[in-house]
């Protein structure tokens, strides 16, 4: 039996009858080793995941999607999971990630970008206070060691990688001192659950609101990442003006919940280093390393983005030198 076959069979006995044939269509989604469908009839859709065991954080989906939504955090409803042969049945969000509406006026942009900010701002905080997060198969916590593995990333397949800068001047970058002590400073804040992989493609907007997908990378870190790789979301740009709205709306949620840390913009520039880092590193991989030559099409804006953000940060002036020659 062919795969699309074995899928058609499998959806016809999960979707309400109809009569017909289930319809399915495969989905692409980014950089994921996992396969994503679309099953449909006339009655109804549902999305079918399947993933291999190759990659811990594929099967810890399920278990942190019902979490998440335990805790009122918009995400979709898991119906089945059959682990043993790694598949998933999940709601259908629809079609329409935020990435569709980069192209759309502010106005229309602002409120769905913040309903996004309003679910993860839920995870950063009532899914972080629901019992039984030690009970989660959870991804490496944000210590300083994954900050540097971040950031190695970025110079090995980014500047090394992409660019062919030599070992020696990547190795010169690599070990600027103010690199490392930010890295050891985030590793010393309080922890949150954050979902790692905040950005537009994975955010679906359904009935004029955000819902959050792609959430398996979950792990312990800082708000301000999330917060980072949203508003320096290569895929989407945001201006200077907006992103600076959107911090501000969701500094207004924390302060609902508490004082706002006085470093806290401090913090987020920092973090956004290491978000655009770790995006520039994973577009030289996938474009290099695992043939989607796509992905370095990204990688303009990315290191626009992390020069923009560098120039503001105290001992990344070699640094900036370094990107203003490769730009």
């Amino acid at each position: 039996m062919g795969e699309d076959t074995e899928i058609c069979s499998l959806a016809a006995s999960r979707l309400p009858p109809d009569g017909a044939q289930p319809n399915v269509e495969p989905l692409e989604k980014g950089g994921s080793d996992r396969k994503f469908y679309r099953a449909r009839n006339g009655s109804g859709s549902m999305i079918f995941i399947k993933y291999s065991g190759a990659k811990e954080e594929n099967r810890h989906y399920v278990d942190i999607a019902r979490y998440l939504k335990s805790a009122g955090v918009p995400v979709p409803e898991v119906f089945e999971h059959d682990g043993g042969n790694g598949h998933i049945w999940m709601e259908d969000m629809g079609e329409t990630d935020l990435w569709a509406f980069r192209n759309e006026p502010w106005e229309t942009r602002r409120p769905l970008y913040e309903s996004a900010l309003l679910a993860v701002r839920r995870m950063h905080t009532a899914a972080a206070r629901l019992g039984g997060v030690e009970n989660l198969k959870l991804e490496r916590v944000f210590d300083a060691a994954l900050y540097r593995w971040e950031r190695d990333y970025f110079f090995t397949n980014c500047l090394a990688g992409f660019f062919k800068l030599p070992a020696g001047e990547v190795s010169e970058l690599a070990s600027l001192p103010s690199l490392e002590e930010a890295g050891e400073r985030l590793a010393a804040l309080p922890r949150s659950l954050v979902h790692r992989d905040f950005q537009s493609q994975n955010i679906m907007v359904r009935g004029g609101g955000a819902w959050l997908i792609d959430f398996q990378g979950m792990r312990l870190g800082l708000p301000q990442y999330d917060l980072a790789s949203l508003l320096y979301d290569p895929y989407a740009a945001l201006e200077d003006p907006w992103r600076g709205e959107l911090l501000d709306f969701y500094k207004s949620l924390a302060a609902a919940d508490g004082e706002v840390p006085a470093d806290f913009d401090g913090v987020f520039r920092w973090c956004a280093v290491q978000r655009l880092m770790q995006a520039l590193g994973a577009y030289g991989f996938l474009g290099l390393q695992k043939n989607r030559p796509h992905f370095l099409s990204h990688i303009p804006a990315a290191l626009a983005s992390l020069r923009a953000v560098a120039s503001s940060l105290d001992g990344l002036g070699p640094l900036v030198q370094k990107i203003d020659s490769l730009q």
